[in-house]
């Protein structure tokens, strides 16, 4: 509720100070309240040319103009001190009403719309620059004699000549402005995110640079306000942290113009990195993946060393908004009983279809005597997954491969006649614990998976000591409740019960590249408090062979 009512002031003392400010400034001030034309009047009011009203309208860049605007505004008023119009930049809905209601005499020379205006030479601006401070002056001083309050006039920058301010100044205003409007972009209607792992081929793939709408599901409030600008959760080039912990504001999301639906590929927030490992903050080697293999106590100490990984490292706690970035697909919504069976996922018992480039393992075998880049790499299979796929060989010499393979790449692949077989590979069953629920009694594999409830907001869970695994960090790490079993009894904030009321929505994200994907398979749920945007398009990709051209501006939910 609180978050909806900073945003009508916002806007309600914006469109209040356009009204002060347009009546100072001899514009009718109902045309402040009108959308658009009001837009296109504060325009004209700074006399900025063409470009201003293409700016306005694309997202984006009409933040810039609009803070740009509220500059313009200031000068036009001859207010030049910089932290005084970095608090109208930031907050534009108390400094316009200050600007507006300043009362004072117009300057002489009302301006006229059609009025022709001759460009001064820089010797004539500075002429009249000199002229108009020394004019204000003793204005000033007439003022101050009568005992009255000195106030600033609204000044037509057409008229008027600009103020003389340094180059340093100039070019302070421009980066502090600049940044600003960057993180207010950057948090609430666009990003730029880069596909870093394989976990989505071949759909996107490594070296693709997503553009990113924070607008679609609707701009989610920043959580953590104290951190250095347009850098996520370090500083790069460091390990040092890129914010603080405190203060922390409740999560918050403004409307969007669509809801998750399957097969969006949506930009998350790791759910599984609340608690981290200083030495894989990434989260490719997860903290609760160490608590199982090394026991709690060890992994909190800071000393654990894993045989082939290295040292752990401390454990670190990160807020929501500051946890690592994921991009994988939408699989199931919130309340959807979901379930993976040979590799198909049904959904309320339905299979649903696959997206189009979706890639599975196969064992392939390639005759003896061939060389399998030369063979592979024909048929579109990429050198990283040609490096990574040799197997060993067979009793009569064939090379024995292991490959991720999209239905279109298989299809290629068998053409060839020196490949003997492309077979399925074999997913064994986790008997280790290492699929999601994490938990004893829970044998399944990343093909044969489930059957699992999705949560949904308002819905009522029904709990036993059998499913509680499932829904445990549900109820703990995402909606902040504690959770104890006594007795074979379960206690949620102390009291006895059998049920939970879910205030999240939950969903089912997967990564394309199933056999290679770290996805709810093995950390569960992604709540709607972590969804941070859906994927857009594809700006640019760079590959192993440079620049992929047939990619820039390819839809990134294609499917």
């Amino acid at each position: 509720m609180i978050y909806n009512i900073l945003l009508i002031v916002y806007f309600v003392g914006t469109t209040v100070g356009l009204w002060f400010v347009f009546k100072k400034a001899g514009v009718a001030p109902w045309k402040s309240v009108v959308p658009l034309w009001n837009v296109v009047e504060w325009i004209r009011l700074c006399n900025k040319d063409w470009k201003w009203y293409v700016g306005i309208v694309i997202p984006g860049i009409n933040i810039f103009v609009f803070l740009l605007l509220v500059v313009e505004t200031a000068r036009c008023c001859r207010r030049r001190n910089f932290w005084e119009m970095m608090a109208g930049v930031l907050l534009p809905c108390f400094y316009l009403p200050f600007l507006g209601m300043t009362k004072g005499k117009r300057v002489e020379g009302k301006r006229e719309e059609t009025a022709p205006v001759r460009k001064l030479s820089k010797e004539e601006q500075e002429e009249k620059r000199k002229a108009a401070e020394a004019r204000e002056k003793q204005e000033r001083a007439d003022a101050i004699a009568r005992g009255e309050r000195w106030v600033v006039n609204f000044h037509d920058p057409r008229t008027d000549p600009p103020a003389k301010v340094g180059e340093l100044r100039d070019w302070t205003e421009a980066i502090v402005f600049a940044l600003i409007a960057a993180v207010l972009i950057r948090g609430f209607v666009f990003e730029l995110f880069s596909i870093p792992s394989s976990s989505m081929e071949k759909s996107l793939l490594v070296g693709d640079h997503l553009l990113v709408s924070k607008m679609a599901y609707g701009p989610r409030v920043i959580m953590t306000p104290l951190a250095l600008p347009l850098m996520h959760n370090t500083i790069p080039g460091t390990q040092m942290q890129s914010y603080l912990d405190c203060p922390q504001l409740p999560y918050y999301r403004y409307p969007g113009y669509t809801k998750v639906k399957r097969y969006d590929a949506v930009v998350f927030n790791f759910p599984a990195g609340d608690t981290i490992l200083g030495n894989f903050a990434d989260g490719k080697y997860t903290y609760y993946e160490a608590v199982q293999q090394f026991g709690r106590e060890a992994v909190l100490s800071g000393n654990a060393y894993h045989p082939q990984l290295g040292p752990l490292g401390k454990v670190k706690v990160r807020p929501i908004d500051k946890r690592e970035n994921y991009i994988k697909r939408c699989m199931g919504l919130p309340g959807e009983d979901l379930q993976i069976i040979d590799k198909m996922v049904h959904i309320n018992g339905r299979p649903v279809d696959l997206p189009a480039d979706v890639q599975f393992d196969y064992d392939v075998v390639v005759a003896s005597g061939f060389n399998p880049e030369l063979v592979l790499t024909e048929c579109g299979v990429s050198q990283s997954d040609i490096d990574n796929s040799f197997r060993g060989y067979d009793a009569a010499g064939n090379m024995m491969l292991q490959l991720p393979l999209s239905s279109e790449l298989l299809a290629k692949v068998k053409t060839k006649t020196v490949v003997l077989s492309a077979e399925p590979s074999a997913m064994p069953v986790d008997s280790t614990g290492m699929l999601f629920p994490n938990a004893e009694g829970y044998y399944w594999s990343v093909d044969n998976y489930g059957p699992i409830h999705i949560p949904a907001a308002g819905e009522r869970l029904e709990l036993t000591l059998e499913n509680l695994p499932i829904y445990r960090r549900v109820i703990t790490a995402y909606e902040g409740n504690t959770l104890e079993v006594k007795n074979g009894e379960i206690y949620i904030n102390g009291e006895p019960t059998n049920s939970y009321t879910v205030k999240l929505d939950y969903y089912w994200m997967m990564g394309d590249n199933r056999h290679h994907s770290q996805d709810s398979r093995f950390w569960g749920f992604v709540p709607e408090s972590h969804i941070v945007g859906k994927a857009k398009r594809v700006l640019w990709s760079v590959g192993e062979g440079g620049n992929r051209l047939g990619r820039i501006f390819r839809n990134a939910n294609a499917h």
